[in-house]
């Protein structure tokens, strides 16, 4: 069993920047490949970035390439998803989830075990 809990959402501007956290505990944070998702209300949930349980592998959905960048620190069980350049079609819940699979990234939803619960990040126009 894997518990997930992001942190670092809020309110910004257009052309700012967040960057989310997501911390880990229980089962070995290093095996799993984590990835973000993003859920905007009355949209369903889409992939954003994810990195493999090394993080020699990233990947990011085409909407946000060139301006955020997911990493991960396997000594602090953290995952972070910095966000620069916002703009106001990034509002949207965001989730953390952890994917058994070590090795490389993944963008279904289902391959995911475990999710976090999700923090607002709202940018205004």
């Amino acid at each position: 069993q894997v518990q997930l809990v992001e942190s670092g959402g809020g309110l910004v501007q257009t052309g700012g920047s967040l960057r989310l956290s997501c911390t880990a505990s229980g089962r070995s944070f290093s095996s799993y490949s984590m990835g973000w998702f993003r859920q905007a209300r009355g949209k369903e949930r889409e992939f954003v970035a994810g990195i493999s349980s090394s993080g020699d592998v990233t990947y990011y959905a085409d909407s946000v390439k060139g301006r955020f960048t997911v990493s991960r620190d396997n000594a602090k069980n953290t995952v972070y998803l910095q966000m620069n350049s916002l703009k106001p079609e990034d509002t949207a819940v965001y989730y953390c989830a952890a994917d058994p699979i070590p090795t490389g990234v993944r963008m279904v939803r289902h391959h995911y075990d475990y999710w976090g619960q999700g923090t607002q990040v709202t940018v205004a126009s």
